[in-house]
């Protein structure tokens, strides 16, 4: 699921609904899955029951699962607000210093996992959509004899804005999804936007599907996060590209002081002024100390197969940008 981004604070098909119901058939779904729906995904019998923690508090982790939906079933609907509120705006620059790194190409296959209010789609639309129009206008000032109705008639037929680009946001949470949906109505976009009901530890995509696999503010809400990471390699294309924007260890003794206080004392009264949720915003402090350091995601990274890996600190290490390729 999207995560909740700020500076301390920081559907559509799915595995989960029957294809068969939904009558539908994507050719870039998965042809089979052996696995039960979403909503109430048990793990297998054969597979010992193990506590994880949620936040501070241990848990089974079939349990946390449906904890971590219901703290971001409660929030959808301020999400952005809190987002903005409590990060001043700043995750918003970590997200567009995501996109900058992430440089994508003409026709870029782009996954976006945990991405429900669509922030990092939206951003990934718009870069693309200026780079295409760049393009469009050097092939046109290079057609020095084209008249004035030749060059308005190619602006009118041209029917990819993208240049091919495609974004698939897949999200576990319906109403993060709902939320991403009134947004994108609500702003405009429209054209190379898919919004998917997934779990990204069971992606219900075939293998070698994606240019560009990203996951901002989500994956330390995942229950195994290994397996996250194994399916992140396994839908990306050879070449393809891992991004991972994350809230992670401050490397500044002063800031970290601060930072603390902010995150256990000023962000769960703002969850419950504006938001109405305390409890929610408590678990997202705690989960955040309970990432791995920097280091050791680089070290999961590379253990789910991924080559080149490397990370950016931002804002001395509140958040990190993990990256590496599939090779």
């Amino acid at each position: 699921m999207a995560a909740l981004g700020s500076w301390a604070l920081w559907s559509s098909c799915s595995r989960g609904w029957s294809r068969a119901v939904l009558g539908c058939r994507l050719p870039w779904l998965r042809s089979s899955s052996p696995r039960g729906p979403l909503g109430a995904r048990l793990l297998s019998q054969e597979k010992e029951a193990t506590e994880t923690h949620f936040g501070f508090e241990t848990v089974s982790e079939e349990e946390k699962g449906g904890k971590v939906y219901q703290v971001f079933e409660s929030v959808a609907k301020k999400y952005d607000v809190m987002n903005d509120m409590m990060s001043l705006g700043i995750h918003r620059v970590w997200k567009d210093l995501l996109l900058w790194k992430m440089r994508p190409f003409p026709g870029t296959q782009l996954l976006d996992v945990a991405g429900g209010t669509g922030d990092i789609a939206f951003r990934f639309l718009n870069y693309v959509q200026a780079q295409h129009q760049r393009k469009q206008k050097k092939q046109l000032r290079a057609q020095q004899n084209l008249s004035w109705e030749e060059i308005a008639r190619k602006y009118q037929n041209e029917e990819d804005s993208l240049g091919g680009s495609r974004v698939m946001v897949c999200d576990i949470n319906k109403e993060m999804l709902k939320i991403g949906k009134q947004k994108a109505h609500a702003q405009g976009y429209k054209a190379g936007l898919t919004w998917i009901l997934g779990d990204a530890e069971e992606l219900p995509f075939d293998d070698d599907k994606f240019d560009v696999y990203t996951i901002a503010f989500g994956i330390r809400n995942v229950t195994h996060i290994d397996q996250a990471l194994r399916e992140a390699h396994r839908v990306l294309k050879p070449g393809g590209r891992f991004l991972c924007l994350e809230f992670s260890q401050v490397n500044n003794p002063l800031v970290s002081r601060l930072y603390d206080v902010y995150s256990f004392q000023v962000i769960p009264v703002l969850g419950e002024v504006i938001a109405g949720d305390w409890k929610s915003y408590q678990y997202l402090v705690e989960s955040i100390r309970q990432f791995p350091s920097q280091e050791e995601f680089k070290e999961m990274i590379e253990d789910a197969g991924f080559q080149k890996v490397t990370y950016e600190n931002l804002t001395s290490g509140i958040v990190a940008i993990h990256s590496g390729f599939k090779l």
